[in-house]
């Protein structure tokens, strides 16, 4: 039951939580439905989030540092007198575990950060409704509008009444980079979110790309309907998995697997072909705030059309990185090991400083890098 006492009364409401992966970290695993049902979110904002979705319920984890179990009498206040939050969103075929060691080294870094890792757009726990959804219901604009909604009802952002600064921090690989392009600023208050896109498979400029997509996406859609194209998938998923998951660690690749296994294969289908075919270039040229990661050995994202892309866009240079690596530039596989733990470290800090410079934004209302630029620094 709600007990009032902060914003982030729903973080009793964890079906489980334990340990983190990495030392004096912990983890906490909460689910709409379930908090709806103990009364800790109302029966009309929970419910209507999961509607206007198009989803049977959203599923997502919590982690933090502490050198101690926090005991339940502590966990709302520690959770809620920070900083900020930085909300880790996958890509497709993904769940919330494709991140690996990242929010935890986020949190580690900066106790004063809490990571929340989402299972979004149909996948993991976040399922659905219609096993063949809408296209419009699974592109990467709709994501980011469902994700926006959560952290409004989580109460995550700055309330009324509440004097302490606070920052959200969307960190999206591949689709989710995608979605993030697709956050609307008016919404927000300046300096209150920073967006780190890395791999954003975002196509609007690259017909290959795009082309690809829209024909996986069918293909899936095909074996889905007629069982006589099985054999043919037993070709598409591996082949899938090596293009995305190269270089990436085993544990990655594992997930992967196991998660386009467990997904409908109109869920799959619909996201793939919505990715394809996306021509939605409502998005707004507010760049202060965002940053952009790219491989230059990505096979899904054409670093080229993206580049000309992000020029079109005008997106600042300063605010584009690109780095030795693949799809999967963060995850240390056995082969790629010297170079993504580089990178995965340089994500780390572009996280942080984002951060640092969006809290000083918000107290002094100018934006300063660390080292007095406005790019990377």
């Amino acid at each position: 039951m709600n007990t009032g006492k902060t914003p982030l009364s729903w973080v009793l409401g964890y079906d489980r939580r334990e340990a983190g992966p990495q030392e004096n970290t912990w983890v906490a695993h909460y689910r709409l439905s379930a908090l709806v049902n103990q009364g800790y979110i109302s029966t009309d904002e929970g419910r209507g989030l999961l509607m206007e979705s198009g989803l049977v319920d959203m599923v997502w984890q919590i982690m933090w540092a502490e050198g101690f179990e926090t005991p339940d009498e502590m966990l709302e206040k520690r959770l809620d007198e920070v900083e900020g939050y930085a909300v880790f969103v996958h890509g497709w075929t993904g769940n919330h575990s494709i991140w690996e060691d990242l929010p935890g080294m986020v949190v580690k870094a900066n106790r004063q950060l809490v990571a929340l890792a989402v299972d979004h757009n149909g996948f993991g726990g976040s399922v659905f409704v219609d096993d063949t959804p809408s296209l419009e219901s699974c592109c990467p604009p709709a994501a980011m509008t469902t994700l926006e909604k959560l952290v409004n009802l989580l109460k995550l952002r700055r309330q009324p009444g509440q004097t302490r600064p606070k920052v959200i921090n969307f960190v999206g690989h591949s689709m989710g980079g995608a979605a993030l392009f697709y956050l609307n600023p008016i919404n927000w208050r300046i300096g209150e979110e920073t967006r780190y896109a890395v791999a954003p498979a975002l196509l609007l400029n690259d017909s290959l790309h795009k082309a690809f997509y829209t024909t996986l996406g069918v293909g899936i859609g095909l074996v889905d309907r007629l069982r006589i194209f099985e054999p043919i998938e037993r070709l598409i998923k591996p082949n899938m998995i090596d293009v995305l998951c190269g270089g990436s660690s085993e544990f990655v690749r594992d997930t992967h697997s196991v998660q386009y296994d467990e997904t409908p294969r109109g869920i799959t289908s619909s996201t793939f072909q919505a990715m394809g075919l996306l021509q939605n270039r409502e998005i707004a040229h507010k760049w202060d705030t965002f940053r952009v990661l790219l491989g230059h050995r990505d096979a899904l994202v054409g670093l080229s059309s993206m580049m000309d892309l992000l020029s079109l866009m005008e997106v600042p240079a300063g605010n584009v990185r690109v780095v030795a690596g693949s799809h999967y530039m963060f995850s240390v596989g056995q082969d790629t090991a010297f170079q993504h733990a580089q990178n995965r470290d340089l994500a780390l800090q572009d996280i942080l400083n984002l951060h640092s410079q969006a809290l000083t934004l918000q107290k002094t209302g100018q934006w300063v890098g660390g080292d007095g630029s406005r790019g990377f620094g």
